[in-house]
């Protein structure tokens, strides 16, 4: 059995809410959040996989923990890219529960995470990048992998996207934290045109050596590169050569790996 504590401390490191279980725990915080606020999950043993949802308006996603987590509640300009529901008025519910094995082996998309941030440890999948336009949350890394693929503008939610500031040699990976069976990778790019460009071809670097090039045209739907099943912890797209089209902003708005 696994023990989930569930905690939101506030910046002077106070209690502000608790609650405890085996395999799964439910806590609801009764005020509104503050600047400082932060949510802890504390986990009784190491590489589990948990359903998780640090808030009600957020969703919940499935992800491999490596120990415990600790989710810095955004305020500010630090949540535009987050619906305006989250984290928002005086009653929130959080959840955490261990998952069954069904639900790990299934065959999804291994690299969705509305959980994901940029500076969250111990929790996968979890997206970096060498770059992100101005520092902005809604350029960030993690716009990535949050489940939202509406991408014909760009901006505030619900059109947060993965931002290169213009940079040639832009990349951005995907961590699971363990080993995955992948074998197709979907990608919306952002296609706020004229505003944006867009990718004629990207590359996939993977974990194992191996690579993948995708061919892409200008288009607001999806992208699918279907390949030979590759046992991998990470995937790095980069090499994205642009066209020729007038606009210096290409973004990705979502990636999808698929796979078990």
């Amino acid at each position: 059995m696994t023990e989930l504590c569930l905690k939101v401390i506030d910046k002077e490191s106070n209690t502000v809410a608790v609650s405890r279980s085996e395999e799964e725990v439910h806590l609801v915080c009764n005020r509104e959040y503050e600047p400082g606020d932060r949510i802890v999950l504390e986990i009784s043993r190491k590489d589990i996989y948990v359903w998780l949802q640090f808030d009600d308006a957020l969703g919940k996603s499935l992800t491999f923990l490596t120990g415990d987590v600790v989710y810095e509640i955004p305020s500010d300009d630090r949540r535009i890219n987050l619906s305006p529901k989250v984290f928002y008025g005086k009653r929130h519910l959080l959840s955490a529960k261990a998952a069954s094995d069904f639900e790990i082996s299934t065959y999804r998309n291994l690299a969705v995470n509305v959980c994901d941030q940029h500076q969250i440890r111990n929790c996968y999948p979890h997206a970096t990048a060498n770059v992100e336009t101005r520092g902005e949350a809604v350029f960030a890394a993690q716009n990535a992998i949050d489940g939202v693929t509406v991408n014909d503008c760009h901006g505030e939610w619900p059109y947060q996207s993965w931002g290169i500031n213009r940079q040639e040699d832009a990349r951005i990976r995907i961590d699971f934290g363990r080993m995955v069976e992948a074998d197709a990778i979907v990608l919306y790019t952002r296609a706020d045109f004229p505003h944006d460009n867009w990718w004629e071809k990207v590359t996939f670097l993977f974990s194992d050596g191996s690579m993948e090039e995708m061919k892409m045209s200008k288009d607001t739907k999806p992208h699918r590169i279907d390949f030979e099943a590759k046992n991998i912890t990470w995937v790095e797209m980069h090499n994205m050569i642009k066209s020729d089209d007038p606009s210096p902003f290409p973004a990705l708005s979502q990636i999808e790996v698929y796979g078990k």
